[in-house]
């Protein structure tokens, strides 16, 4: 496992934090994050093109730099600790973005590839459903073949995105429902066909980053299959091993300036000598440098074989846990004045929105009960549960 930076990496840190110095201002230290609007993500998106650090571990071949991950995992430390703005396409870049390149047909790949580095073809996911969840082989959207191509029917949830989304890389079932995961195949569909209505969610913290998906009888040509008819397994458990593998390193390195915000907070409050609010934030600290290792072991094994490993769902996994704690502390130490409607309140309210958005990390990207069992099966290798 490496735990150090190469003279090649450290050059590379060093340069994107100069290059991260001169766009933003200083890292956040305490307080919210400031709020950006969609033509300032656009705006970075593109500047990230521009300057070379959109698609740093994707093949040259494909427009991007063909570094190792490890550059990845830095790329993702230095600008959540610079309070860098998120990649408004980090679903295509991170997901969407090396499943065409394992799975796409040439064509798929030079209609998408270069424009999802740009930004310009922004990108979300359509895997799980009101009634499927997390279990991915109780998919109920159905691909009927025509002539020529597929007529899509059904609804998906919990879209990250998909309000701004072009293209959604979709799962449903052309096969029969018996068939479980054998029946499924995945679909690049545009969003601006006729028959897709993409309504936002509110989440309870007032935030709506996703939406529900609704396809009527949306017609897609043959050409929308990424990967095989029916062969929409694997290609799914690709893009879902990048999600929480790649973007879970993304999540624990936003987590560490989270916690500098926690000891902001410990400080402000006059809680710093309390021994059991130390005993907690002590417990925090072990958790973070374990999620930090963690994922620079899940770096170094997709270094070596070029596909994220089940041990990235320990990532995702402890990630949400402890992204929940940790709120959680925060607003325990600051009582009602955590509130969002409170008169000045403490940061405007930001860990009481932190706490709120914080109960669905156990949720998004597979549930806690679905990776525990994926950790079971594949990582300490127990029996099957059923």
């Amino acid at each position: 496992m490496d735990l150090h930076d190469t003279p090649d990496r450290a050059d590379f840190r060093r340069r994107l934090r100069e290059w991260l110095g001169e766009r933003l201002p200083s890292g956040p230290v305490d307080g919210a994050p400031a709020e950006v609007d969609l033509a300032r993500l656009l705006a970075w998106s593109t500047s990230l093109h521009e300057a070379g650090y959109a698609g740093l571990t994707w093949p040259a071949e494909h427009g991007g730099r063909g570094l190792p991950p490890a550059y990845q995992g830095i790329f993702a430390e230095e600008c959540a600790l610079a309070g860098a703005p998120d990649q408004l396409n980090v679903i295509g870049l991170n997901m969407v973005g090396p499943t065409l390149i394992r799975f796409g047909t040439q064509a798929q790949q030079r209609r998408h590839l270069t424009p999802i580095l740009r930004g310009e073809h922004l990108f979300c996911q359509g895997f799980s459903e009101p009634e499927a969840g997390s279990d991915l082989a109780a998919v109920r959207t159905r691909a009927d073949a025509v002539p020529h191509g597929y007529v899509i029917n059904g609804d998906k949830v919990w879209s990250s995105y998909a309000h701004v989304a072009d293209f959604c890389l979709l799962l449903a079932r052309t096969g029969e429902p018996a068939a479980r995961h054998r029946g499924l195949t995945c679909f690049l569909v545009d969003l601006r066909a006729e028959g897709v209505l993409t309504r936002p969610l509110r989440q309870i913290n007032g935030e709506s980053n996703f939406s529900q998906i609704t396809l009527a009888d949306v017609s897609v040509g043959e050409d929308a299959v990424l990967g095989e008819v029916g062969g929409g397994w694997p290609v799914a458990l690709t893009t879902l091993a990048h999600e929480r593998g790649t973007f879970a390193i993304t999540l624990s390195a936003r987590l560490r300036v989270q916690f500098e915000r926690l000891l902001a907070t410990v400080r402000a409050t006059g809680r710093a000598g309390d021994p059991d609010v130390r005993a907690s934030v002590a417990r925090l600290h072990i958790d973070l440098q374990a999620l930090r290792y963690t994922g620079y072991r899940a770096l170094t094994r997709l270094s070596r074989t070029g596909d994220p490993g089940p041990e990235t769902s320990i990532l995702k996994l402890h990630w949400s846990q402890t992204h929940q704690r940790l709120t959680r502390l925060a607003w325990e130490l600051l009582g009602p004045e955590a509130a969002l409607d409170a008169e000045d309140a403490f940061w405007s309210g930001y860990w009481q929105s932190q706490l709120l958005r914080s109960r669905g990390d156990t949720i998004a990207g597979g549930t806690s009960e679905i990776l525990r069992g994926i950790v079971a099966e594949r990582v300490a290798g127990l029996p099957r549960s059923r």
